[in-house]
This record gives C-alpha cells, structure tokens and sequence, in this order.
C-alpha cells in the first residue's frame, strides 16, 4: 500500500515526531527510552517490543525498564497525541 516508509514521513507524522523528540530533548530524556518507557507504563501492556542494531542500542532499549516518566512528560505526550491521534495510518 506504501512506498518504502511512505506512511511514517507524511506531513503529520513528522510533526508528531518533531513534537515527541521536543518532549525528550526538554526532559533530558533519550527519545526511544521515552518511548519504551511510555509503552512499559500501560497497564494494559505484557510486553515490548524493541529493536535494535548495535548493542549500545539494545542495553538502551533494556535500560528504560528503570525509567519512569514524570506526570509533565505523560501529560505532554498526550497532548500529542490529542493532536495527532493517527499520524501514520
């Protein structure tokens, strides 16, 4: 149905991104432990997935099990997502 990654570089997936890595970069945060970590949050979740292609990746990826994000950043996060609840359909 896509080109290669077509669907992941729309005009509002790329402001959805843009705004997500803002919410990382202000709380000090590495972007995909944010995101694991938002995921691990969800109390309807039993696992994650990760991926990773270096191994400095993956120990990051296995190191957001210790992170717990603030109720500013959750508050953010979701305000994103108000904004853009789909942007990658």
């Amino acid at each position: 149905m896509y080109d290669r990654f077509a669907r992941y570089t729309n005009e509002e997936a790329l402001s959805a991104t843009a705004q997500y890595a803002k919410i990382a970069a202000d709380a000090g945060l590495d972007m995909a432990q944010m995101a694991l970590a938002f995921v691990n949050s969800r109390s309807f979740v039993t696992s994650n997935i990760i991926g990773a292609t270096t191994i400095e990746q993956l120990k990051s990826n296995i190191d957001s099990i210790h992170l717990t994000l603030s109720s500013e950043v959750l508050e953010a996060i979701e305000a994103v997502h108000t904004q853009h609840p789909n942007p990658s359909p």
